[in-house]
């Protein structure tokens, strides 16, 4: 599962958002998820490797079912002086092999399914490259999301401080507390350069995921937001079932396999070459007749296969083996397919109420207790302690909730990769 660390049409789309990122700055509007996914669909090396590879094997099927190119001959016969003088016969003659009738459609269809095994590789790879930016998209959103966080850490300890000091002035409080305070808030501002550099750190491996220069600016949509994934489990299942890559490849191979075993069969039976010419005599003694110089003939010829018991048999029995091994592929691929998408959905279903859970209630009750709390503290009603441990408790609440934020989103991700799609769409 990825993890991260807390801290019409497609072509408009894609020239839309490249022009975008080509005058991206300060001022710009901010790039949304999808739109730095095309981004990176479309400048990322493995996906284009992947594009011309598809087109390769797509050029390969015609040429399956193109007959053999004809073989002319042209023979100087009993040439007397020598092999190019003049002889007694001139013999012209074409030869064509072929293949027994069907065997040509067989080899287009395994053609066919090679390339679309290449078209679902080039899906894989864009799924792949989909997952790897947004990863990285999240690890930015939740790094800024932690940085904000501390920064109303220090807003609340400088807040204290204050409370503190004022109480000590009254001769209210100890002068450990506003000790205690100034170093709680001096520790909290040092962790300011740290949240700042897990940034700009993010934002260089969000710009290699887009191959762009590292430190070019980037306006990015940093809103952290979390959708809820309502879909049935069966459904999810089934849609993994009809969209993963990976299923679809070892359906795709079983039925490449199971065509093979047909051609292996038809290797029993025989190819056939044939032939036609004419001879030319110089002389018409030379001739079967006398007095006749010219003489057509054709010729028709097949394999015999006496030696089928060695090599047909074989490919026949290899052919079998490689269909079982494709079957039983495709089941295991399918029975693990349905565990990770149940697993991914139920731990990311988990992470999604813990983090509304934080979010829409906990949090709240924390940021009340702590106003409740300074006027206790300076009322005389708590210690010092209690209030630093209401203060932590509400950074810890904060804290849980990107955490969970982070679970979610990750298992998010890892589930579009089990599944073979985006959830959202």
């Amino acid at each position: 599962m990825p993890t991260i660390r807390i801290g019409g049409a497609l072509m408009f789309a894609i020239a839309t958002v490249g022009f975008l990122v080509s005058n991206a700055s300060a001022a710009d509007a901010p790039l949304s998820k999808d739109q730095l996914v095309e981004i990176a669909i479309e400048a990322n090396p493995a996906v284009k490797s992947a594009r011309y590879r598809w087109d390769a094997a797509v050029h390969s099927i015609k040429q399956t079912v193109a007959p053999n190119d004809p073989i002319f001959t042209y023979s100087n016969t009993d040439s007397v002086s020598n092999p190019f003088g003049r002889p007694d016969l001139h013999s012209f003659g074409v030869t064509e092999s072929f293949q027994f009738p069907g065997k040509a459609f067989h080899q287009r269809d395994q053609a066919i399914d090679a390339a679309e095994i290449a078209h679902l590789m080039l899906a894989a790879t864009v799924r792949d490259v989909r997952a790897a930016t947004e990863i990285s998209y999240f690890q930015l959103v939740l790094d800024q999301a932690s940085y904000d966080l501390n920064a109303e850490n220090v807003e609340n300890l400088d807040q204290v401080v204050r409370v503190a000091e004022t109480a000590y002035s009254a001769s209210a409080v100890q002068q450990t507390d506003v000790i205690s305070a100034e170093f709680n808030l001096a520790t909290a501002r040092q962790f300011e350069r740290q949240y700042r550099t897990a940034v700009a750190n993010d934002k260089t491996a969000l710009n290699l995921e887009l191959y762009r220069p590292v430190g070019s600016p980037l306006a990015v949509d940093q809103t952290l937001k979390l959708e809820a994934l309502n879909y049935p489990l069966d459904a999810l299942i089934d849609r993994a079932y009809a969209a993963r890559q990976e299923i679809l490849e070892a359906a795709l191979s079983q039925r490449s396999a199971n065509t093979a075993l047909y051609l292996a069969k038809m290797e029993y039976l025989p190819d056939f070459t044939a032939g036609i010419g004419n001879d030319q005599y110089t002389l018409s003694t030379a001739g079967p007749q006398p007095n006749k110089f010219n003489y057509w003939f054709s010729s028709i010829g097949f394999n015999v296969p006496i030696f089928f018991w060695l090599h047909q048999n074989e490919d026949v029995a290899r052919a079998k083996a490689s269909l079982a091994a494709a079957r039983s592929s495709q089941d295991l691929i399918r029975i693990q397919t349905a565990a990770a998408v149940t697993t991914l959905f139920r731990n990311a279903q988990y992470a999604y109420e813990t983090a509304i859970l934080y979010r829409d209630s906990l949090i709240p009750l924390a940021r009340q207790n702590l106003r409740v709390a300074l006027t206790a503290y300076q009322g005389g009603k708590i210690d010092f302690t209690t209030l630093s441990t209401i203060l932590q408790s509400g950074f810890a609440a904060r804290v849980n909730y990107l955490q969970a934020a982070n679970q979610f989103l990750a298992g998010e991700v890892s589930l579009e990769q089990a599944i073979g799609t985006p959830l959202h769409q």
